[in-house]
């Protein structure tokens, strides 16, 4: 195989496997009118766990004498990614997709959304657990107010 051909393969793998990976993050934004809504709740409790978790860890971690700053770092990054993916769900997702201004309750709905996008950023800032506390109520009571009249 050439160099030119090698290359060529190289940059397809790396597109291909580009392409997938980002779909594989985000609902899309085209209105194909498939969607998930129950699925998107349970990945954000799974996130919410995974955060207190991250947290619990990195108190321990911070108690060690020496601190093993590669965990301390492993267990701040996957605090972060899930907070992120809690915020992309509630943004990317429910607040750009699902909300309509013309829904049942859309005021209650924006402001627990609001609510949540705060206590997730202030998850990714500190190790207090009070935060992932507020979430996980938070998506309930936005979940029971979300379900509890068809979706729009």
């Amino acid at each position: 195989m050439t160099t030119e051909k090698r290359g060529l393969w190289v940059a397809l793998v790396a597109l291909f496997i580009l392409a997938w990976t980002a779909g594989a993050h985000a609902h899309c934004e085209i209105p194909c009118g498939i969607y998930g809504d129950e699925m998107r709740v349970s990945m954000m409790e799974e996130d919410i766990t995974t955060v207190e978790k991250s947290m619990k860890e990195i108190i321990e971690l911070q108690k060690q004498s020496p601190i093993n700053y590669n965990q301390l770092v492993r267990w701040i990054m996957n605090k972060e990614n899930h907070a992120d993916k809690i915020q992309e769900v509630v943004a990317q997702y429910f607040m750009t997709q699902r909300i309509k201004p013309e829904g049942d309750n859309y005021v209650e709905k924006l402001t627990l959304l609001h609510k949540m996008l705060l206590q997730a950023m202030l998850c990714k800032q500190t190790t207090d657990l009070s935060h992932v506390n507020e979430l996980r109520s938070l998506l309930q009571q936005f979940s029971k107010l979300y379900f509890e009249h068809s979706h729009q």
